[in-house]
């Protein structure tokens, strides 16, 4: 089973790549913001450790962390931040290295993916067996951020900023698939890279 890191800038078309992946091939997908959704439930070391850091009003009615609320304590604060991702990040990696371990006991499973804009600065190069890196020009992203998500340009260019270059990308990945264009086309680099595996209508 071969493990793959997929990454790219906000806008690049990571998620329709993974949905075209997780149709045709025999795979475990998994997303960094969902994991880290996971680890931060009630019950959890991290959720006691993120409560005792932030403080009881960052619980809900309903239990659970309220994450727009831990959003406005952290927002502005670099030095909260930073222990925030300390507890967050390696129960992330915990939690997905667990769900690997699991999947090379499963022999339908041949590929396993995990998704996240900061595998690199995250250290998952050390992890995994390919990185893949998900291209697509400025413009394009540009667009598809206004036109899908309705950011302005502003807080596109914001996120843009805080995030590796184009530059670092490339160097960082082993692959990468140029999605600037139609689906199709990135459908047929996927599967020229894949055609070692098997392929499911």
């Amino acid at each position: 089973m071969k493990f793959i890191g997929i990454t790219g800038g906000v806008g690049a078309g990571k998620s329709e790549i993974l949905k075209y992946i997780k149709r045709h091939y025999k795979c475990e997908i998994y997303l960094a913001d969902e994991a880290a959704h996971e680890v931060k439930r009630a019950g959890t070391e991290c959720f006691d450790r993120l409560v005792t850091l932030l403080g009881s009003d960052i619980v809900d009615e309903d239990g659970e962390i309220n994450k727009a609320v831990m959003a406005d304590k952290i927002f502005g604060d670099e030095e909260l931040l930073r222990q925030v991702n300390e507890i967050v990040h390696p129960a992330v990696k915990d939690y997905l290295m667990a769900k690997y371990e699991a999947a090379l006991e499963n022999p339908d499973i041949e590929l396993f993916f995990v998704e996240a804009a900061l595998l690199i600065e995250a250290g998952y190069k050390e992890l995994v067996n390919e990185m893949w890196y998900i291209y697509a020009d400025s413009n394009v992203r540009r667009k598809r951020l206004m036109y899908s998500r309705g950011y302005s340009e502003e807080k596109i260019q914001n996120i843009m900023d805080n995030q590796l270059t184009e530059e670092e990308f490339r160097e960082a990945c082993d692959f990468v698939i140029d999605n600037s264009g139609l689906l199709a086309d990135s459908y047929r680099q996927i599967d020229k890279k894949l055609e070692a595996f098997t392929w499911q209508e």
